[in-house]
């Protein structure tokens, strides 16, 4: 029953390490949305949300009226749930690396 248990567990972990759309919350998405922007979290509105494997994809709109296509990566590991920092672009401009500004 130990070996069972074992497999099923490692099973689980492995089908849930990869799933954006639960490892990344809403709340997770406005907090690292907030921070890349310098902007306080009532300031702008996220829609069109998208899990591809362990990326989230989702629009920004601010209430000044800038918008932004943004993304995040989320996983679960064995310490627990991770979500990165928040890469945003302005609409409308081609996506810039943020390691080389």
């Amino acid at each position: 029953m130990t070996r069972t248990l074992l497999a099923a567990l490692a099973v689980t972990a492995v089908l849930a390490s990869g799933c954006a759309s639960v490892a990344v919350t809403d709340q997770a998405i406005v907090d690292r949305t907030a921070f890349a922007l310098g902007l306080d979290k009532t300031a702008f509105t996220i829609s069109n949300r998208v899990d591809e494997g362990t990326t989230t994809r989702y629009a920004v709109k601010t209430k000044a009226g800038q918008e932004y296509n943004c993304f995040v990566g989320g996983s679960f590991s064995v310490v627990g749930r991770s979500v990165s920092e928040a890469i945003c672009t302005r609409k409308g401009e081609p996506a810039k690396n943020p390691l080389l500004r």
